[in-house]
């Protein structure tokens, strides 16, 4: 278990990164997961019986200091770090000619600086160990809708994702991005429900990212 690769994953307390977590965790893996929500971090440790593997940290990806810390707790208790995965994200689920403003610069702090924390903060642990950085994004940074703005945070994620490859990848550090589509999540509880038709589940989206990290 001290040799096993370790992963730090942003909002790994639901959705697609507590999905993420229980897979590495039942690969073998060592798990630190953040998130802004002490008790929704202490409910996911308990629900997997608090394995000895797993870290929670709580605290904000849009804040350095934090970001910064939680790398250093997680290479303190594993003792090394292969791989961070950007995975927090949040959404207004409204439109940037009739939406509400009060809520955007938490998306654009959580969705754009905070994947840009997580990479300053942590590359110069995953440059000596040559692992990995997967930064979630969305197919809504690819196929713009109207008026969504949370569909530029991501097109603003794709672009960090290849900027980032076209510095680190010389540091022998890889990054892979990761767009799904629609995925059932607490992600839309502030919509007020899950949209019609089908959509992915977390645990498929986390298949993807155990694929790029193996």
């Amino acid at each position: 278990m001290t040799d096993s690769p370790v992963t730090l994953i942003t909002g790994g307390g639901s959705g697609i990164g507590a999905a993420v977590a229980r897979q590495l965790l039942g690969a073998g893996h060592r798990v630190a997961v953040t998130g802004r929500g002490e008790r929704r971090l202490r409910d996911f440790a308990d629900g997997l019986g608090r394995p000895e593997g797993l870290l929670t940290i709580a605290g904000d990806t849009a804040e350095y200091d934090q970001v910064r810390a939680a790398v250093e707790s997680t290479v303190k208790e594993f003792g090394r770090l292969d791989a961070v995965v950007a995975n927090a994200g949040t959404a207004t689920h409204d439109t940037v000619a009739e939406g509400d403003p009060a809520g955007w610069r938490e998306m654009v702090l959580t969705n754009v600086l905070g994947p840009a924390l997580l990479v300053r903060a942590a590359i110069g642990a995953l440059t000596e160990t040559r692992g990995r950085i997967v930064l979630v994004g969305s197919v809504a940074g690819f196929v713009p809708t109207p008026g969504n703005l949370y569909g530029a945070t991501k097109s603003a994620v794709t672009a960090l994702a290849e900027n980032t490859r076209r510095q680190v990848t010389e540091w022998g550090v890889g990054v892979t991005l990761i767009a799904p589509g629609r995925v059932e999540t607490p992600f839309w509880d502030e919509y007020g429900g899950l949209p019609p038709g089908r959509l992915l589940t977390a645990d498929q989206i986390a298949d993807s990212v155990l694929w790029a990290l193996r």
